[in-house]
């Protein structure tokens, strides 16, 4: 079960701050945001795929007046030509691949909240993405 990353791109990237009242509410409570990440796959032809790995940041409390946050890295990889259990492949795009990929999407994310005057942004260095795979499955 092998596969090569043969590309990736940022396919979309949301980062808006309305007003300066949402500015200084974030400034004083970005505990109240929680960070969400989704992984999805598009198959572009035989033994290419497409994961998407998106990162954003989701209010925990329903308000008007709140930031808009999220990046999507797209990853192409390219699956050796044996034939996949689609259990194998699950594995590759939920689990190995943003495995491989987290690090640099973080980076991208906390750069655009440190360039925008957020210093002290805390997102986890590593995100066990086996763990939630399993908690997934389990549901």
């Amino acid at each position: 079960m092998s596969y090569k990353i043969i590309g990736k791109y940022i396919k979309d990237l949301d980062f808006q701050i309305p007003n300066p009242k949402v500015f200084f509410s974030l400034s004083k409570d970005i505990s109240s945001y929680k960070i969400n990440i989704d992984i999805k796959s598009n198959q572009i032809k035989q033994n290419i795929v497409e994961v998407l790995t998106s990162l954003s940041l989701k209010p925990t409390k329903e308000s008007t007046d709140k930031i808009i946050t999220k990046i999507v890295l797209a990853t192409i990889i390219e699956m050796d030509g044996q034939n996949y259990e689609k259990k194998e492949i699950e594995k590759i795009v939920l689990i190995d691949v943003p495995s491989q990929i987290y690090g640099e999407v973080r980076k991208i994310f906390i750069s655009l909240f440190e360039n925008s005057g957020f210093k002290e942004i805390k997102i986890n260095e590593k995100i066990d993405f086996k763990k939630l795979y399993d908690l997934k499955k389990n549901q």
